[in-house]
């Protein structure tokens, strides 16, 4: 086995230990609150990590695009919720293709997309399972909740789509600035859903899946009555927003991006990781706890302050770095630098055991 720093930069460096510890505590979260776990595979893009999560019991899983369905399909794996309201008939014929191949859910989130979905969908031998997403607070897509049983009375009247669950993504946590916010917006996100669904059920319309969870406020809405089911991505990884958030620790943080030294003047020092391998993302506009460009670990000396394509310009005080060191960095945003990347070089302890492809990256239609 060779030594993570052995390695060409930048390079993509996934702990595989720590993401063990990431899956455990979700799935015993899940476990013992008597619920399902459907990981958002957005954060990871891998079959292999997706696979681990299967393993480890989770119920299926939840994917942005639906080429990122068809990846995950093409590698055997089912129960999949497209938690984006597609509404394109080129995508709605390539999704009718799929679920004739495996179980797949759509997100609803109109009556016009309704509407384009049972055209397409009409004639098929089994309906399409479908879920209304619900605005929680993020001002995305979802529907309202004062409209959610007329669109629920009017998907049950469409012979082509089965109407089985509701959920929503509490997005808005990442801007939250305190513990006691993110605690206010699971509990918000938890009853938008359940209420949701207690509308629906009082209007004679069954909800079996009642579904919530950004990785902020998943371990809260898990303990809420009446919720079935927690869809965390990030939490796999992690990342600097996370601990910025309070959400985790840097030492939870399983993803790295290995990086070298290529310059140091007196009042800078340049890595060969910009925007290409770190992104320019630092957070929702309410976190301010995110500082600079990734956090360099074991070098609290140094900040990244800016990033071009490929320079990352970063100030020091008194730091022993030299030219050719190497570092590791944690990015602030993990589901992005996951997309910039074509393999992890996946280690224990420093040392490498495998390469795994990223095989969702850029899947975005």
């Amino acid at each position: 086995m060779n030594s993570i720093h052995t390695l060409d930069t930048p390079s993509l460096l996934l702990n595989l230990n720590q993401l063990e510890n990431n899956l455990n505590e979700i799935r015993d979260i899940a476990k013992q609150n008597g619920i399902e776990w459907r990981p958002h595979i957005k954060t990871h893009k891998s079959v292999n990590i997706a696979k681990m999560q299967l393993e480890k019991g989770a119920c299926g899983i939840t994917v942005a695009k639906l080429e990122e369905a068809e990846v995950m399909a093409a590698a055997h794996i089912s129960n999949i919720l497209i938690a984006y309201p597609l509404a394109q008939p080129k995508k709605l014929e390539r999704l009718k293709k799929l679920s004739s191949q495996t179980k797949v859910i759509l997100a609803i989130d109109s009556f016009e997309q309704a509407e384009i979905v049972n055209t397409i969908f009409s004639g098929c031998s089994e309906p399409l399972e479908v879920w209304i997403k619900v605005n929680s607070g993020l001002n995305r897509c979802g529907i309202e909740m004062e409209e959610i049983v007329e669109l629920a009375q009017k998907i049950k009247t469409m012979k082509p789509l089965a109407l089985t669950g509701i959920f929503t993504h509490a997005g808005h946590s990442y801007a939250a600035s305190s513990q006691e916010q993110i605690e206010k917006i699971a509990e918000d996100e938890a009853n938008s859903v359940i209420q949701s669904a207690e509308l629906c059920e009082q209007a004679g319309i069954p909800i079996q899946h009642r579904s919530v969870g950004s990785t902020p406020t998943f371990k809260y809405g898990a303990k809420i009555k009446g919720i079935t089911e927690i869809r965390p991505g990030n939490a796999a990884f992690y990342d600097m927003c996370q601990v910025g958030l309070g959400v985790a620790e840097t030492k939870q943080c399983a993803l790295t991006v290995l990086a070298s030294v290529v310059s140091k003047k007196k009042d800078r020092i340049i890595f060969d990781t910009g925007s290409k391998a770190l992104s320019l993302d630092q957070g929702a506009h309410g976190n301010k706890s995110v500082v600079g460009y990734g956090r360099v670990i074991n070098h609290p000396e140094i900040t990244i302050e800016r990033l071009s394509e490929e320079h990352g310009v970063a100030s020091f005080k008194d730091t022993l770095l030299e030219m050719n060191d190497t570092v590791e960095i944690i990015p602030n945003h993990s589901c992005v630098v996951a997309n910039l990347f074509e393999e992890y070089i996946v280690h224990r302890d420093g040392e490498v055991v495998e390469r795994w492809k990223v095989e969702a990256r850029g899947m975005m239609k």
